[in-house]
């Protein structure tokens, strides 16, 4: 098996994203949105750097200490739903809450599934379910933690119109419940133009400024 070697996706990335903030990561097909997003969440190791999240150096944690890290402190939510095919909707929310000794996992649950729409589909499994309910299910269960930060990559990616811009708007009301900070990765200006911020990625870099907002489109 041949050796495919080191492949640096990123370049030069300096990015401070404050408590509360909602940052927009846009940019071409490849241009390294995604694999900041999972550097960010320490799903992937940054090869150069360093990664700080809620005053804790993420660079310097085991993979256990980031899973640790992430069940505490962060919610993710990608295009690929991840739902477990063999749980209901109440158990896939459920079952990370009970994994992190949450006393009321079952109640908390069915709190944010009746949040996102969903309390009267809380038995049914994800094969039962659009993939816009799927996709509720996986706000849900990412939300249920009460994250300090939610990270999302191309929540929509999988949706039609329609129910891509029901899950925004349920993201963003989420967001605002929880006030969590939330970095979102999207290949939309129109859904960009929702957020506080965003960053220009190209080429694995920055490539706008990072301290203005983009012009809302209501403007």
């Amino acid at each position: 098996m041949g050796n495919a070697g080191r492949v640096d996706i990123l370049h030069g990335i300096t990015l401070d994203v404050k408590q509360g903030e909602t940052l927009g990561l846009i940019g071409p097909s490849g241009s390294g949105k995604s694999s900041l997003l999972m550097l960010m969440g320490g799903l992937e190791r940054a090869t150069g750097g360093k990664i700080t999240a809620l005053g804790h150096d993420l660079t310097a944690m085991s993979e256990d200490q980031l899973a640790r890290f992430r069940r505490d402190h962060m919610g993710i939510v990608f295009q690929s739903f991840h739902l477990i095919p063999t749980m209901t909707a109440l158990e896939n929310v459920a079952t990370p809450l009970e994994l992190a000794g949450v006393s009321d996992a079952f109640p908390r649950a069915a709190a944010e599934l009746d949040a996102v729409g969903l309390g009267h589909r809380a038995d049914h499994y994800p094969s039962q379910l659009s993939g816009g309910e799927q996709q509720r299910v996986a706000l849900a269960r990412a939300l249920a933690p009460r994250p300090d930060i939610l990270l999302a990559d191309e929540p929509t990616g999988n949706l039609d119109a329609a129910n891509g811009d029901a899950i925004i708007d349920l993201l963003f009301d989420l967001r605002d419940r929880h006030k969590a900070t939330l970095v979102l990765v999207t290949h939309s200006n129109d859904l960009a133009a929702r957020c506080d911020r965003v960053i220009h990625l190209h080429d694995g870099q920055i490539s706008a400024p990072v301290d203005a907002p983009l012009q809302k489109a209501a403007q």
